[in-house]
């Protein structure tokens, strides 16, 4: 078992942020983002062309995406017209963003492409539907200087998670047949660039899966080449490597998965005598998933059947514990160093009996006031936040390396809840 574990804040910190930002809130570690963010591209700089794409949808917040821009160069992964407005207003455009979406809206396609962004298409009839958004007056769009990307879904090959599911029940992605049908397609319309991308995991924590995943797509862009005279410029893994939510889990060795794909790099593409390929990621979890906090408050301890800690958050503020019983090491600041003597299940308000963040969690015994830290909340936490029961979402928080903390999103208000409706016509 892991020590408990260490926040970069204690209890008289918490208090001095929350005198001006009230719990709940999103407090994003500054520091140890950057460090990761650092790690993750050394275990990668043997490959010249590699480039992390940051997944916006695990911490949509352009300073995050801003912060991890500036200073190591990610790009954005986008899915949606907001994460593409987003990596826009930070300044990603152009193949700075790679744009892999599904059941994509024409608008979406007509912004992607706007924006010079890397189009990774989802679906065999995603081809004809985008050369029908793009073109103008009948004509079929120029592809000179465009990158084009398929997603692969592998079936079968490959097995999955329990997030993701099994490859061959997923909706995602091409077949082997259809990716190579397509991609003919591509090069008669004039495509001159290309790419290749899979995403099979989320949330993996076995360095071989990943260099697997590598190889898979390394040994699949040769064939591509032999069969239809195309070279790639990239190969985009995906994202999928996990954090260690539970205390028995050992983190990711990233060393090891760079080594591993620089072995299987030599061996399926420099050896083979291959156009050199770049490394392409689009990671979120690993960046910031471990350096965001959910920090909250104890509201009532009830006692019935079992002992229920009310918090201040709900599930709106976390939905994972919730959605698929993830689990998320929970630390009381002050009482580190209390006896974990007594068991609760720690709950929000909202009227769902799943709105729970922990069930039966052997705890320091709690009292009205206590803080709660959820850790591990960096990624898919505040993003798939929800307004069920007319929950407002809360603030987001950055915690510098000098200690002090800035809002990089304020907490919503029940004016932003009733924006959209018109009171007036009752």
């Amino acid at each position: 078992m892991k020590e408990t574990r260490r926040l970069p804040f204690d209890r008289e910190k918490i208090e001095e942020i929350a005198a001006t930002w009230p719990t709940p809130f999103h407090i994003y570690d500054a520091k140890a983002i950057r460090e990761n963010a650092k790690r993750l591209k050394k275990a990668f700089s043997w490959n010249k062309g590699f480039r992390e794409y940051f997944a916006v949808k695990a911490t949509p917040n352009p300073h995050i995406m801003k912060l991890l821009k500036d200073g190591f160069g990610f790009g954005s992964d986008c899915s949606s017209m907001a994460e593409l407005i987003l990596a826009e207003k930070v300044g990603n455009v152009g193949e700075s963003i790679m744009f892999t979406s599904n059941d994509t809206p024409a608008e979406e396609f007509a912004k992607a492409w706007e924006l010079g962004a890397i189009i990774n298409l989802d679906d065999i009839t995603h081809w004809d539907f985008l050369l029908e958004t793009v073109g103008r007056d009948g004509a079929a769009p120029d592809f000179t200087d465009r990158i084009m990307c398929c997603r692969y879904n592998p079936g079968p090959l490959k097995g999955g998670n329990a997030i993701i599911g099994k490859p061959e029940e997923a909706k995602y992605g091409f077949t082997r047949e259809q990716l190579f049908d397509c991609y003919a397609r591509m090069r008669d319309a004039g495509v001159k660039r290309f790419g290749l991308h899979t995403m099979v995991a989320s949330n993996e924590l076995d360095p071989e899966y990943i260099i697997d995943t590598a190889k898979l797509l390394f040994t699949l862009a040769g064939e591509l080449h032999e069969k239809l005279g195309i070279d790639f410029e990239f190969v985009n893994i995906g994202g999928g490597i996990g954090i260690p939510y539970r205390p028995e889990q050992k983190a990711m060795d990233i060393e090891r998965v760079g080594k591993g794909i620089r072995d299987a790099y030599e061996e399926l593409v420099e050896e083979k005598g291959m156009e050199p390929i770049r490394l392409y990621m689009e990671c979120g979890r690993c960046i910031t998933g471990p350096y965001g906090y959910l920090v909250a408050k104890v509201r009532h301890i009830k006692n019935t059947y079992r002992l229920y800690a009310g918090l201040d958050a709900c599930m709106s503020n976390l939905m994972r514990p919730a959605m698929y019983g993830a689990y998320h090491e929970i630390v009381i600041p002050g009482k580190e160093e209390s006896g974990m003597t007594s068991v609760y299940d720690v709950t929000g308000s909202l009227c769902e009996n799943n709105d729970k963040f922990a069930v039966q969690r052997v705890l320091p015994v709690l009292e009205r006031g206590d803080y709660v830290v959820v850790c591990d909340a960096g990624a898919h936490g505040h993003a798939m936040g929800f307004q069920y029961n007319g929950k407002l979402r809360s603030a987001e928080l950055l915690l510098e390396e000098n200690g002090k903390v800035r809002e990089i999103r304020r907490a919503e208000t029940l004016d932003d809840y009733f924006a959209t409706l018109d009171f007036t016509s009752l």
